[in-house]
């Protein structure tokens, strides 16, 4: 076995050629946190493609299956198996034998099951996508879903407006699945102009929330940079709603950032900006129980 000082993640997510999201927004971030970070790239993109047109697509299914091949020949284990954008079943069921087969004993899976935004599903995702999905959930330590994709897991209709209990209940009913953390962004608040990240461990029965006011801007690839953040600082020994917190303060300050510098936001946020953030591991409680 290969042995490494370091914390090791499989990152399972494409590669796009511009724009801060997937591979090119998890690496630099989990190597600012000291944790080396491994791609498993599922697909090749010239840009991101949200809001993007005559961008390139080039699928990588028919190399991952060797890429885990010759890794379990050189004895390779990881601390963690991280997954973002998969695009066919067939993906999934290759993230599932990464899971299975190259996690350390106390390793873990983080899912952030992307399936869709603002209540549909992205024009890449299928049902069958989302029954996969589901099935790769119940393989997870922790999960990152949007309220839309809460509402696919669960097979319900998606609902922007809910209750905390409400919440509470989708919560539970999602780490029932298996994953014993649960972590939805975006999801609605009580107080009016704030968006709120809500946080559930099964093993201790607990909840968390982080409010943020909300930003009148749209930038691909924050879920991607709040899912790195939250694995890096678990990774890093801190508690699920300090990982939260400390990933909510990085995107709030690199979404202002890049509003005041007028950037395309097609382009993402500036990460570069805030990746010195990242040292930062200071306790502010911005979260509360509830």
């Amino acid at each position: 076995m290969y042995e490494t000082p370091l914390r090791r993640v499989a990152a399972i997510h494409d590669l796009s050629g511009l724009g801060r999201v997937s591979l090119t927004a998890a690496i630099p971030i989990l190597n600012c946190m000291g944790i080396q970070t491994c791609p498993l790239p599922t697909a090749v993109l010239s840009t991101q493609t949200g809001g993007m047109t005559g961008f390139t697509f080039h699928d990588l299914t028919s190399e991952m299956s060797p890429i885990l091949d010759h890794w379990e020949r050189l004895g390779l284990r990881f601390d963690t198996v991280y997954s973002g954008f998969l695009g066919t079943p067939e993906q999934v069921a290759i993230t599932l034998r990464c899971i299975r087969d190259f996690l350390k004993p106390d390793g873990f899976a983080l899912v952030d099951p992307v399936l869709g935004d603002n209540g549909e599903l992205h024009a890449t995702q299928t049902l069958d996508m989302v029954r996969a999905m589901r099935q790769l959930v119940t393989h997870a330590h922790t999960i990152t879903p949007n309220m839309t994709e809460v509402a696919y897991l669960l097979d319900e209709p998606y609902r922007d407006q809910l209750t905390e209990e409400e919440l509470k209940q989708q919560m539970r009913r999602l780490a029932d699945m298996g994953p014993r953390c649960v972590v939805i962004t975006s999801a609605p608040s009580t107080r009016q102009g704030f968006c709120t990240t809500v946080a559930h461990d099964r093993e201790d029965g607990r909840f968390w929330k982080v409010e943020s006011p909300w930003i009148p801007a749209f930038y691909p690839g924050t879920g991607d940079i709040f899912s790195s953040v939250l694995l890096g600082a678990l990774l890093q020994g801190d508690s699920l709603p300090l990982s939260v917190e400390r990933a909510v303060r990085l995107i709030s300050r690199g979404i202002h950032i890049s509003m005041e510098a007028q950037t395309v936001p097609t382009e993402g946020i500036l990460l570069e900006r805030v990746l010195p953030m990242l040292a930062d591991r200071q306790d502010r409680h911005m979260y509360e129980e509830f």
